[in-house]
């Protein structure tokens, strides 16, 4: 292979559509990038999704003479990446909700199974985050919980069920985004402590993932600096990626990064210098995701960075070589058990779904019942975080429940109402025999939860529902149940609603000890 080949079987690059465009095209056929992410904006349906890759596939493999890996994020739950004409999983902290590691094994296997039907063939997922810190914005409900061990668990189970299911999965995000108030999407988070603090916590679920077999991890964009004193996030850290995932830890497999567009990297440290400094550092595949011109400069500055020897040509050799020995695994993984149909699949996640709401706070004498004239409340979904999909618009919490339940009224909310805003809404609680109130990470946004407070002070029969983080039912007042339903999805509307109406009691069990 030419040193441009080479460097191209690094690379991990995105576009803005639907199709290919011609930026992208030469990308692939002059610079040689050989790997691709999609994301949300790239699928319409299935169908599209399986002439796409089949696409990418013959275009990447005339053009560099290797297959490609074709990445996705499909988590489950908030951070889903499928069309809605499939079927797309709960997240990790619902799947910890309903017990048993089966369920995260199966949720991961059907995963696998349909994205290898469709032609992906690499998922970034599981997340091994500890989320042990409850402000963290960006993990949270993507976390199997915070207890180490139990994260792991689930989390190696989830992997297994991948791997299984025909596809590669990546452990991420090393060596663990959980004990952080900052999104590396947004800006760069700092994690002081030491590899002792570390092997006690975040590092449990990676070594557990490592030893059943991981065939990737995934780096984090965060400032380590007992571990790396250099003031370089972990991605770009030696330290962090060679010395201690390698040599520590063992680990023989792909080392891939976060996406280096991501603010953590592209504001402090620019993205084509943070490319450099990931592959120096001892990554394998290196993410960007989405401008064609920075994943150009990148394969020149780095054939630069090889000529004046600031790259080891020799570890880039071996590198691309590792690259494509995992690119022959990869391409014969087929699920051991055969393809799940698709009824199988709406079965079992649906009835994981279900088994997922869980009671975080009932009253002395349960569940409030509705009444015939319940209010339906709640903000609209928005995007928390650049790692989740985007939102849509096409319904609400409140209006949905509404629906379901075939009376009461529906009032859409702000996300983060003003103290006039709060006043107003409660005014018109009045003469309602029940208050049903959804919240999205409430426990930031602080007005939600100063809204639950007002209507709680009216003493009525109140449902408060945590529609992502179940931090917001940390403090409810005696009368107040509180339901934990992890995601905001119509999906999960349906599975709630037999709850909501005491058809079903909620089977969940908190994966968080701060809250019991």
């Amino acid at each position: 292979m030419t040193l441009r080949e080479m460097i191209g079987q690094k690379l991990v690059v995105g576009f803005p559509g639907t199709e290919l465009d011609g930026e992208f095209i030469r990308l692939v056929e002059e610079y040689k990038v050989g790997n691709i992410i999609l994301f949300r904006h790239n699928v319409e349906s299935e169908e599209q999704l399986a002439a796409l890759c089949a696409e990418l596939r013959r275009r990447i493999r005339a053009a560099t003479g290797a297959e490609p890996f074709i990445t996705i994020d499909q988590e489950g739950g908030v951070v889903t990446r499928l069309p809605d004409d499939t079927t797309n999983p709960p997240g990790a902290m619902a799947i910890a909700a309903a017990g048993g590691e089966e369920n995260a094994y199966e949720m991961g296997y059907l995963t696998g199974c349909r994205l290898r039907a469709l032609g992906v063939d690499f998922d970034l997922a599981p997340v091994m985050d500890v989320n042990s810190n409850p402000d963290n914005p960006v993990i949270g409900v993507r976390s199997y919980g915070d207890d180490p061990a139990a994260v792991a668990r689930y989390a190696t189970a989830m992997m297994k069920g991948l791997t299984e299911g025909g596809v590669y999965a990546s452990l991420k995000h090393f060596p663990g985004h959980g004990d952080t108030a900052v999104d590396s999407h947004i800006g760069l988070p700092c994690i002081d402590k030491s590899l002792e603090e570390l092997e006690q916590g975040e590092l449990i679920p990676f070594r557990a993932g490592i030893a059943a077999g991981a065939p990737a991890v995934m780096s984090t964009h965060i400032l380590f600096p007992q571990l790396e004193p250099g003031g370089v996030p972990a991605t770009m850290s030696r330290a962090i990626m060679t010395d201690l995932l390698r040599g520590r830890l063992g680990f023989e497999g792909l080392v891939i990064s976060d996406c280096m567009e991501m603010q953590a990297i592209a504001t402090h440290y620019g993205t084509v210098n943070g490319v450099l400094a990931a592959m120096n550092a001892g990554v394998d595949l290196v993410f960007v995701s989405h401008t064609a011109a920075l994943a150009k400069e990148a394969v020149l500055r780095a054939e630069e960075a090889v000529a004046e020897g600031k790259l080891d040509r020799e570890e880039i050799e071996k590198s691309a070589r590792r690259i494509l020995e995992h690119k022959a695994r990869c391409a014969a993984l087929r699920p051991v058990g055969g393809e799940m149909s698709r009824e199988e699949c709406r079965a079992a996640v649906g009835a994981l779904r279900q088994k997922s709401v869980t009671a975080v706070q009932l009253p002395a004498g349960g569940l409030p019942a509705l009444g015939e004239t319940p209010l339906f409340l709640g903000c609209p979904d928005y995007r928390s975080t650049l790692a989740s999909s985007a939102a849509s618009g096409d319904f609400t919490f409140a209006e949905e429940m509404c629906r379901l339940a075939g009376a009461g009224q529906a009032l859409v909310t702000p996300k983060d109402p003003t103290d006039a805003e709060i006043e107003a809404i409660t005014a018109k609680a009045a003469g309602h025999s029940c208050l049903v109130l959804g919240t999205y990470n409430g426990h930031i946004l602080k007005g939600q939860l100063a809204l639950a407070r007002a209507l709680a002070a009216t003493g009525l029969p109140m449902i408060l529902v945590a529609l992502r983080n179940p931090y917001d039912l940390a403090e409810l007042p005696p009368h107040v149940a509180g339901l934990a339903a992890w995601e905001y999805t119509p999906a999960m509307f349906r599975a709630l609603w037999p709850v909501l109406c005491g058809e079903t009691p909620p089977q969940g069990r908190l994966p968080l000890a701060r809250l019991r």
